[in-house]
């Protein structure tokens, strides 16, 4: 039976992707408080319900009209999620979970250092920012990020698979120099500056006074191996990706595609703050299973 209403007072998860009681508690004080004094009703659904409904779409991969009957109605769902989105609640209360994970990890509140990378994701039809990957022959989107040493999300820009990695690399690096005046070394890989040019190297030395360090692989080395600081990047894409909304870019605009991610590093970022297992499976529910006897089974 789930356990999911319409109050605040929510006694515990109804699925894997639900907020649990600890993770609630932290993320509640980040969220925009009401003025009751600029008028309107009273809200029918609260924010626990808000989240609750966005995660099963993140976690689940399901389209909006799906969500199921005990969480929010899916335009409600949506409505606040693209309010959210547009207002900066998703922004605020990514930033500060991020100060308090790498406060929490012994680490400055504000990094010093970062990795940049792209990723080409597979789209639906429809939407804007489609472009073809020449690479990989297909129609994708491309997901241009920069994490921190830890792997925690700083910038994040979806364009058209068809951007190059050098010119999306351009955009989040200017976006990582306003957010980010501390940061002055970022590693990337080769791609960044080839042997078509390394002007972006230089752009980002004498405008944004930010050192791109390029890691590049070894030739005399078949086969997958893990390149220094470029692993870290490369974990997150696949944590990413282990939501089933960012296995395959699902999103109309863009905006939103980059929104969905920040909601997917948010609720990690609480799993780690409240100190619970990420509840990436029902592996738990399936050990259940395989100890019951077979006299379980009969009386059942």
């Amino acid at each position: 039976m789930c356990q999911c209403d319409n109050s605040e007072a929510v006694s515990g998860p109804c699925c894997p992707s639900s907020l649990t009681d600890e993770m609630w508690e932290i993320i509640k004080p980040l969220l925009p408080v009401r003025d009751l004094r600029k008028g309107g009703g009273v809200r029918k659904y609260g924010d626990r319900l808000v989240f609750a409904s966005v995660f099963y779409v993140l976690r689940s991969g399901c389209q909006w009209r799906m969500l199921p009957r005990d969480l929010m109605p899916w335009d409600a769902a949506h409505r606040w999620f693209t309010k959210w989105r547009r207002d900066g609640t998703w922004d605020r209360v990514h930033d500060e979970l991020r100060r308090r994970v790498r406060i929490g990890a012994g680490r400055d509140p504000e990094p010093s250092a970062a990795v940049i990378d792209a990723q080409s994701i597979k789209t639906s039809e429809g939407g804007e920012a489609r472009g073809f990957d020449a690479g990989k022959r297909t129609t994708e989107r491309k997901r241009h990020v920069i994490v921190d040493t830890t792997g925690l999300l700083l910038v994040v820009a979806v364009t058209s698979a068809s951007v190059q990695d050098r010119a999306g690399g351009r955009a989040v690096l200017a976006r990582l120099a306003v957010g980010f005046r501390t940061i002055s070394l970022v590693w990337a890989d080769g791609g960044y500056a080839n042997s078509v040019g390394s002007t972006l190297l230089s752009w980002a030395r004498d405008a944004l006074d930010i050192v791109v360090e390029t890691v590049k692989g070894t030739d005399d080395v078949k086969g997958f191996k893990v390149l220094p600081r470029r692993w870290v990047v490369e974990r997150s894409f696949g944590r990413l990706v282990r939501n089933r909304r960012l296995a395959r870019d699902y999103e109309g605009l863009s905006a939103t595609s980059e929104a969905m991610i920040k909601v997917a590093v948010i609720r990690l970022m609480l799993v780690r703050l409240a100190g619970q297992p990420s509840r990436w499976s029902h592996e738990s529910h399936r050990k259940t299973a395989r100890a019951k006897t077979v006299e379980d089974l009969i009386a059942a």
